[in-house]
């Protein structure tokens, strides 16, 4: 052993490590080269095991994605934590044995496509087109497993880049395969595998494979001028109203009253600015659409006759053959009343999975708003101030398929959120980008209404052009237009990023029966732990 050995800091640290350098990429931080960073730093550790005579794939290459997992949602998703002890009634120690829970599974999820990384590379250049292909897997993968959790993307941290003109191509999903294929390459040139490849005969595969991994830094760039979309009418005034209700006192009984005044002493001063339409966020009032029939209908009346539409967030129960069905919606007030049915759930928020064995056990599995039912898919577009809209509440934003999918028969992106269950943590900002996202991968104007922040306006090109302070009472006052036509991922979804990660899987299983039929050069040698 080398007496230097001892101090060699273990893979499996260094993977953890990876995974929450990617977290430093994404909202609040920014720092989008450490995207790169982390995700370099992982195919880096599948060469050096694969160098030191470790098969690549199989068990090594799950465990280095797990434990990158490990550091990634440890970081990036430390406001579970927050939600689950300051908001859900556990205690630190069930907190963090919950928390724990979470970030496990979700590192696994993470993590299981690349057990067959070797089935389809070896370590050399078909490695960057598996590796960034199965990455692609991975995040689809976790989209959509025990109804999806697609946080942390790597592609959130490229809305400001140049890569940011592929979203409305091939979506966040898209550009998180780019990414890691340029990570791949530059963790293959980092070992020294691409060196010994570039003898005659190989030179020209591995340019080539160099200027893949490069081209879609200017192309996208390109791209990003690009007019998918058209905006269409006259502008439209929109008002939110931002009440920052606390989460601890928004169910109580005696601060009913408080909560109420607030809404409608922001809806008078916008009213006076004379907007077309005003926001109320998620669950904007602490009771239920039937429990309060007064008024709802002086909401509605006051809408007709300042003729100022008003969508708000609403809990809405309705009666079915005695069973009492309670949706978390979004109602329009005015000229065209309608409600939508939040379709997409957030666990044990909403609804407690596995609801006959666990509810009740702990405060955190009986949560006031755990009842909810979802609403049916194809609900209608909202109508409002002269615009169709697509509404999406909370957590349907994070769902890059749901909103372009909804966006094909509306103008416009609302999204309502109580934002309030994240505290004061890393949480709302990093759901404030994925709107952003969403706003850039369709080509539409996004309203974002929330009762703590971030309250916001986005433009077509996902950049933030009004917002409010977090943790202030406050009104917005923004303008946006309709906008018609559709963006490629629109049309094709992620089938279109299938497209590219399917034909990368072929590639490189191709590349490496033919490297496996053939003698190879010896590659660096690379001393073992």
């Amino acid at each position: 052993m080398s007496k230097h050995s001892a101090f060699r800091i273990p893979h499996s640290a260094l993977a953890a490590a990876a995974g929450a350098l990617l977290t430093l990429s994404l909202a609040p931080f920014g720092w989008w080269i450490c995207g790169l960073l982390s995700l370099s730093l992982l195919a880096w550790l599948n060469l050096r095991a694969a160098g030191e005579g470790r098969q690549l794939g199989g068990g090594r290459s799950l465990w280095l994605a797990l434990c990158y997992g490990l550091g990634l949602f440890a970081s990036g998703g430390s406001w579970v934590y927050v939600s689950i002890t300051q908001f859900g009634g556990s205690s630190v120690p069930l907190g963090l044995l919950l928390t724990g829970t979470f970030v496990t599974i979700m590192a696994l999820l993470l993590a299981l496509p690349f057990y067959f990384l070797g089935r389809f590379t070896d370590n050399k250049s078909s490695f960057a087109l598996a590796f960034a292909a199965l990455w692609f897997v991975s995040e689809w993968l976790r989209s959509w497993i025990f109804t999806g959790f697609p946080w942390l993307f790597a592609g959130y941290a490229h809305i400001g880049t140049w890569l940011s003109g592929w979203a409305p191509v091939i979506s966040v999903y898209g550009i998180g395969l780019l990414l890691a294929f340029t990570a791949a390459v530059i963790a293959l040139a980092a070992s020294g595998r691409l060196a010994p490849l570039l003898t005659p005969q190989n030179r020209r595969a591995h340019i080539a494979l160099l200027l893949a991994a490069a081209l879609p830094w200017p192309l996208g760039a390109l791209l990003s001028q690009v007019e998918w979309t058209a905006q269409e009418g006259k502008e439209i005034s929109v008002g939110l109203v931002q009440a920052n209700i606390p989460q601890e006192k928004k169910w109580l009984p005696e601060f009913r009253g408080e909560t109420i005044s607030r809404y409608q002493d922001g809806t008078r001063v916008l009213s006076e600015r004379g907007v077309d339409v005003i926001i109320w966020p998620e669950a904007a009032l602490p009771l239920f659409y039937r429990q309060a029939p007064n008024l709802m209908q002086a909401l509605q009346r006051n809408a007709e006759n300042s003729g100022i539409d008003l969508i708000s967030g609403v809990l809405y129960d309705s009666d079915d053959n005695g069973l009492r069905i309670i949706h978390n919606s979004a109602a329009v007030f005015g000229r065209s009343p309608q409600v939508y049915h939040k379709r997409h759930l957030v666990p044990f928020g909403e609804y407690v999975p596995l609801e006959e064995w666990i509810r009740g056990t702990i405060e955190f599995f009986d949560l006031p708003t755990s009842f909810i039912r979802p609403g049916d898919e194809g609900q209608q577009p909202l109508h409002a101030g002269g615009a169709s809209w697509a509404p999406l509440i909370c957590y349907e934003i994070v769902y890059p398929q749901v909103v372009a999918d909804s966006a094909l028969s509306t103008q416009v992106l609302l999204t309502i959120s109580n934002d309030a269950w994240f505290g004061d943590s890393i949480g709302p900002l990093q759901h404030m980008q994925m709107a952003q996202m969403r706003a850039l991968e369709t080509g539409r104007y996004l309203v974002r209404g929330t009762n703590t922040g971030v309250t916001a306006i986005v433009d077509p090109r996902g950049q933030i052009i009004d917002r409010l302070p977090q943790f202030e009472r406050a009104e917005l006052v923004g303008r946006i237009r309709a906008v018609s036509g559709s963006t490629p991922f629109m049309l094709a979804g992620v089938w279109g990023v299938f497209a590219l990660a399917l034909p990368m899987l072929v590639s490189a299983q191709l590349l490496r029966r033919r490297n496996t039929s053939q003698a190879d050069t010896p590659l660096v040698g690379e001393a073992s732990d």
